[in-house]
């Protein structure tokens, strides 16, 4: 029995449109991170094109993490994280370097985070079951002891924030707002680490917590807002 194509044969400018195939593939049978595409043989007789053109296209997919390509027995194309996750990833390097060349500012994206998370608090509020709320509360009570800036406390903070995005349901937004943490984070812990209040910091999570609980929309946003603000006038060697 003939096995069924996955892939359309390539005419014209192949590798753009091998990425953009192997991309659409990916997204449409929703492969997880581990999944195997096949070796580099398989995929280029597929795409009825030499190794060498299907090369340039993997380099183009794994530059942008979608894909990594291993060697030896059991080796091959395999999935190496989902779209999502590599919108998100590229947009952390991308802002990173903005970052470290000064194109873009620790308060610009201190900004960004009430932009994004403060309607992602709202719609949590409206979709978050006991189940989620319980997964946040656990989440502030595992930064409980430790010290503002230290690993475990940090960890917890960014779980907590993480988990908020992910129950509003909005992918791309969920997207921007990891990306948004996995480079905030670190800058803005080696700035202000040593002056966050801890304690003001958990009190404010269990006030966005205790809107979300009770599906208070209009208040887990003013919680968020409230709780982003004191980072920003922190930020600004205000209030400790």
């Amino acid at each position: 029995m003939t096995a069924q194509r996955r892939f359309d044969v390539i005419r014209g400018d192949a590798s753009e449109q091998i990425a953009d195939g192997i991309r659409h593939y990916v997204a449409r049978q929703g492969l997880e991170p581990g999944d195997r595409l096949g070796t580099e043989q398989e995929l280029a007789a597929e795409f009825g094109v030499s190794r060498p053109t299907l090369r340039e296209a993997l380099r183009m997919l794994s530059s942008s993490h979608l894909i990594r390509a291993t060697r030896g027995p059991g080796g091959g194309i395999f999935v190496e994280s989902t779209p999502n996750e590599g919108l998100s990833r590229n947009l952390s390097e991308s802002i990173a370097t903005m970052l470290e060349t000064g194109s873009v500012s620790l308060r610009e994206l201190v900004d960004t985070r009430m932009f994004l998370e403060v309607p992602l608090a709202g719609l949590a509020a409206a979709r978050a079951t006991d189940v989620i709320a319980d997964e946040l509360e656990a989440a502030i009570a595992a930064a409980e002891g430790h010290p503002a800036g230290s690993e475990p406390f940090t960890v917890a903070d960014t779980a907590f924030h993480r988990l908020i995005a992910a129950t509003a349901g909005n992918e791309l937004m969920r997207a921007f707002t990891s990306w948004v943490l996995d480079v905030l984070q670190p800058s803005l812990i080696a700035a202000i680490g040593m002056r966050v209040d801890g304690d003001a910091i958990l009190a404010q999570h269990r006030e966005i917590l205790r809107a979300i609980r009770r599906g208070q929309v209009a208040g887990a946003e003013r919680a968020m807002q409230r709780h982003i603000a004191y980072m920003r006038e922190v930020l600004e060697g205000g209030a400790r």
